[in-house]
């Protein structure tokens, strides 16, 4: 009898520590599941991978994430050079029709990869995202992004809330900053929504 109790108390034990281990697990997953959502859509991306980029990306809303910044981006533009300009108005109009075609390029898994290793749309007049290593270089009428950065951009990552996860993208000191802004879907997957032009 007193091997029995023993034996269940050490049973009982034994499977306490277990679910204690299971849960802390589980709850090591979910914290971690935007590290390996954007782990996963950029390795995609680089390797064109458009199926697996699409489970990761939520692209109605990252055009229209897209197109207020780029829009915001050329409006600023346009107020710094109002002054003394008479042209600034037939510049407002041409990047205004320019926003449109410059979305679509970036709205897709070239400008994800673009975005994800550094190089975001700056709003310039036939942009495009960069080709990337084996692509044919563009067409001399379209204007391609920057040229790849030597050096990989300087990184941080993290939770701006509960369903909001946020990796931001420097190259030195004095450089312009961006976001990447994804949004949980589901308890551990997650999505690119959105970029922040202004950091």
């Amino acid at each position: 009898m007193i091997r029995t109790s023993r034996t269940t108390r050490i049973t009982r034990a034994v499977v306490a520590a277990l679910v204690v281990l299971v849960l802390l697990a589980a709850l090591g997953f979910i914290y971690a599941s935007p590290y390996i959502a954007l782990d996963r859509v950029k390795r995609a991306a680089d390797a064109r991978d458009a199926q697996t980029v699409n489970q990761y990306v939520d692209f109605p809303a990252l055009r229209a994430s897209l197109k207020e910044q780029i829009a915001a981006l050329l409006t600023r533009r346009v107020d710094i050079q109002k002054s003394g300009n008479p042209l600034a108005i037939i510049g407002a109009m041409i990047g205004a029709a320019l926003v449109g075609p410059l979305v679509d390029s970036y709205a897709t898994p070239d400008g994800v990869a673009a975005i994800l290793n550094g190089i975001p749309p700056r709003g310039e007049p036939g942009e495009r995202p960069p080709p990337q290593a084996g692509d044919a270089a563009p067409a001399s009428s379209v204007m391609a992004g920057p040229p790849p950065p030597k050096e990989p951009p300087q990184t941080t990552a993290g939770y701006r809330s509960l369903n909001t996860f946020v990796v931001t993208y420097r190259h030195g000191a004095g450089d312009a900053r961006y976001s990447a802004i994804f949004h949980r879907d589901g308890l551990v997957s997650w999505k690119l929504v959105a970029v922040d032009l202004n950091g």
